[in-house]
C-alpha cells in the first residue's frame, strides 16, 4: 500500500523525495517576508517522524552545520519514516548574530507561543504547530554563548527513560540531567508527549569540528536506534557516555585578567588549580582551584572578567577518566565526511 504524502505548510511531499517549505510566520518593518524554512525528507516507507531544529537561539551557528551535513548524508536516500530538518529556526537573530529576537525575548523561554501574541510567541507557535506537533521525538540543537565553549553533551529530562536510552545512543561524552525550564522548547514538547533530546557544544557564532562531528553521529545513531536508517549509515559509538547529575560554575573571585589552564574534556579533582585572576599590573594574582572529582563541560574564552563571572563549569563525577576517554575518541574519528563536502 502507497504511502501517503506529507503535508506541511502549503505544501505536499510524496514519500520517496524531499523538498525545502517555506512557512510563513511573519514581515519585518521594511515587508520582507520571514517564514520558518524546514527541509522535509519523507520516506517511502512508513516509520518516525523525527525533527531536528537548530538555532533557537540566532547565535549558536554550530547546529546550522550540523543539519547541513545531517542533510548530505547518505542514508536519507533510503529513509523510513520522516525527517523534518530546520537549520534556523530564529531567523531574525541569525541575519543580526544575536541570541534573541529583535524586542530581546529569548525565544526559547517563549513556547508553545501564540498565534496572536509577540513576535516571538507567533514564532514559537508555528514551530510548535507545523513542526514539534507533527513528530514523536526531537533533537534541538544549541551551543555556548558567544565568548563561551562547551564541551558535547546531551541534557536530558529527570526520570525520562526513553530519553535516557536515545541519550546513550546518541553518544557525546557527557549526559547532564537538566529540569525543564518554562517557556523552553523541550518543556513545551514534553507537554504534548513529544520527548526532545538537547544537545549542547562548541560556542556561539563559532565552528567547531569536534561539536559539529559529536552532532552529526549522535543524530544518525538515533536514527538508527528509531529504525529510521540502516546499520551501515550510523558510526559505531566511540565511547559509552557518562551520566552527570550535578554540576556547577566556579567563578572569578575577582576582576581582572584571567588565564585558564584548562580545556574542556580536562579532568579535574580537588586540589586542581583551574586558572587564575590578576590586576593588570601583576601585583595581585588569586587562583581559581577545583574543591571536586569531575569533568570540565564548559568554559569561558574571556580573558577580562568581572568579580563574579562564570568560567569553568565542572560536571561532578568519579568516571571523569571515562568521559575523556569519549572526547580523545572523538577527535580522533575519521570524518564522516570526505573534506570536500565539510568546507
Amino acid at each position: 500500500m502507497a504511502r501517503d504524502p506529507f503535508v506541511i505548510g502549503d505544501r505536499s511531499v510524496d514519500p520517496g523525495t524531499r523538498a525545502t517549505v517555506n512557512i510563513p510566520v511573519s514581515t519585518l518593518p521594511d515587508h520582507t517576508p520571514v517564514t520558518l524554512s524546514v527541509e522535509v525528507v519523507h520516506g517511502r516507507r512508513p516509520g518516525p517522524v523525527l525533527f531536528v531544529s537548530a538555532a533557537v537561539h540566532g547565535d549558536e551557528v554550530i547546529g546550522v552545520e550540523i543539519v547541513r551535513r545531517l542533510l548530505a548524508a547518505e542514508g536519507l536516500a533510503d529513509l523510513d519514516g520522516t525527517l523534518l530538518a530546520v537549520p534556523i529556526v530564529n531567523t531574525y537573530g541569525f541575519l543580526n548574530h544575536s541570541r534573541y529576537l529583535p524586542d530581546r525575548r529569548d525565544l526559547n523561554r517563549c513556547f508553545p507561543g501564540s498565534p496572536t501574541g509577540s513576535m516571538a510567541a507567533q514564532l514559537a507557535d508555528c514551530f510548535m504547530q507545523e513542526v514539534v506537533m507533527r513528530s514523536e521525538v526531537g533533537i534541538d540543537l544549541h551551543s555556548a554563548a558567544i565568548h563561551r565553549t562547551n564541551l558535547p553533551q546531551i541534557r536530558l529530562s529527570p526520570d525520562n527513560r526513553r530519553l535516557r536510552r536515545l541519550g546513550r545512543i546518541f553518544g557525546a561524552p557527557v549526559m547532564m540531567t537538566s529540569k525543564l525550564r518554562e517557556g523552553s522548547l523541550r518543556m513545551a514538547a514534553e507537554e504534548k508527549g513529544i520527548d526532545v533530546l538537547l544537545y549542547e557544544g562548541g560556542e556561539g557564532l563559532r565552528f567547531d569540528e569536534l561539536g559539529v562531528r559529536a552532532g552529526v553521529a549522535g543524530i544518525l545513531r538515533v536514527m538508527n536506534a528509531l529504525r529510521m536508517i540502516g546499520d551501515d549509515f550510523a558510526p559505531l559509538p566511540e565511547v559509552e557516555p557518562v551520566l552527570c547529575t550535578t554540576s556547577h560554575w566556579y567563578r572569578a573571585p575577582a576582576g581582572g585578567l584571567f588565564r585558564g589552564y584548562l580545556g574542556i574534556g580536562d579532568t579535574v579533582e580537588p586540589g586542581t588549580v583551574l586558572g587564575a585572576v590578576a590586576d593588570p599590573f601583576g601585583e595581585i594574582e588569586t587562583e581559581v582551584t577545583c574543591d571536586e572529582t569531575g569533568i570540565v563541560i564548559g568554559r569561558t574564552n574571556m580573558p577580562v572578567v568581572y568579580e563574579g563571572d562564570a568560567l569553568f563549569h565542572i560536571a561532578t563525577t568519579p568516571r571523569a577518566d571515562a568521559a575523556a576517554e569519549g572526547v580523545s575518541a572523538h577527535l580522533d574519528a575519521a570524518p564522516l565526511f570526505d573534506e570536500d563536502e565539510i568546507i
